[in-house]
């Protein structure tokens, strides 16, 4: 190199190293800038806010483990925890928003847990929610039998409630139904009533009553008589306690051994007399009292000795002729009919 070319390159390089402290002096340190200070000042943190849990029953009783599950907008879970023996549970510490909230069990066999619902949360506030768990249902098994036999029988509708009817039952082929039947409280009193009877029975009127609790199974039976059918009555038949009607007419004459008859008298030998074959009773006769029952002889008949004359028969037969025929007259004269004698008489 030579002596031309050496000292421009030594001209710049002192006028470098002059220049360095210079610039360097005058270059500025970076800095905040006054607008950017006040925007992180004035954007403060928002103030949490709390969800305050109190659980129950229909009956007021508060219900202990029960446990909970909050979610947040993006479904992610903000918090999670069972009440105390006080049925309270608080989530603390939740930023201002909509959540859902979810119960995962009631910690009680007797209850339902409730359905999910939205909760928000406000700035520096307590959100306080009262949450009853309903009893869970009871179960009804209703059956209807025959009065008489037990048989189970179907086509029997039967309704059930408290202050009005809750629930409708209707037996099948085997003679039962099954249902749940809502329950307010641990024992609660409920009405059975039949409405529709089983083809063939009757209905049966009454009303039952029963006791059923949560979760309970209980058995509500109800009775049915077969339907009564009445036969027509055949001429046999005759109510009970009834007299029966005679068949036969009473005889107005007493009853007994009937009177002897005259019989026609006949002559024994040669030659004929005549014959009587009724003769009216005398005067004294028709007077004589009717509770005698010694049968009265005709009179006009005499006693028959056996003798074989011919003018004894014919002395006989002429006085009964005269005998009638006199008494005859005193009958027509009195105006009174002579009576015939009876074929009957009173037996002793």
């Amino acid at each position: 190199m030579n002596r031309h070319q050496i000292l421009p390159t030594l001209a710049l390089t002192t006028a470098a190293v002059l220049a360095t402290p210079a610039a360097a002096v005058a270059a500025p340190s970076p800095e905040p800038t006054p607008s950017a200070t006040a925007a992180r000042a004035e954007a403060p943190t928002p103030e949490a806010g709390s969800v305050e849990i109190t659980k129950k029953d229909p009956a007021g009783d508060v219900l202990s483990g029960a446990a909970f599950l909050l979610l947040d907008a993006a479904g992610q879970e903000a918090g999670s925890g069972k009440t105390d023996a006080q049925g309270k549970l608080t989530f603390s510490d939740l930023a201002p928003g909509v959540y859902r909230l979810k119960e995962t069990a009631s910690g009680s066999p007797l209850h339902e847990v409730v359905a999910d619902q939205d909760v928000i949360v406000t700035p520096g506030a307590a959100t306080r929610l009262t949450i009853t768990d309903p009893f869970k249902a009871a179960k009804i098994l209703l059956q209807a039998k025959d009065s008489k036999t037990g048989k189970l029988l179907p086509g029997a509708t039967v309704n059930i409630g408290t202050g009005s009817t809750l629930l409708t039952l209707t037996t099948g082929a085997g003679g039962t139904a099954a249902g749940e039947l809502p329950v307010t409280s641990r024992k609660t009193q409920f009405w059975a009533k039949q409405i529709k009877a089983p083809a063939g029975y009757d209905l049966y009127k009454l009303s039952k009553t029963f006791t059923a609790g949560p979760s309970a199974p209980v058995t509500v039976t109800v009775t049915n008589a077969k339907t009564a059918t009445s036969p027509k009555p055949t001429p046999s038949d005759k109510p009970t306690g009834t007299p029966s009607t005679p068949t036969v007419k009473p005889s107005s004459n007493p009853t007994g051994a009937p009177r002897p008859k005259p019989t026609d008298s006949s002559t024994s030998g040669t030659g004929s007399s005549p014959t009587v074959t009724k003769v009216a009773p005398t005067a004294s006769a028709a007077a004589a009292p009717t509770g005698d029952s010694t049968p009265a002889t005709p009179t006009g008949f005499l006693a028959h000795t056996g003798a074989d004359t011919t003018s004894w028969i014919a002395g006989g037969a002429g006085l009964l002729v005269v005998a009638g025929a006199a008494a005859l007259v005193v009958t027509r004269r009195r105006g009174v009919a002579a009576p015939e004698p009876d074929d009957t008489s009173e037996t002793i």
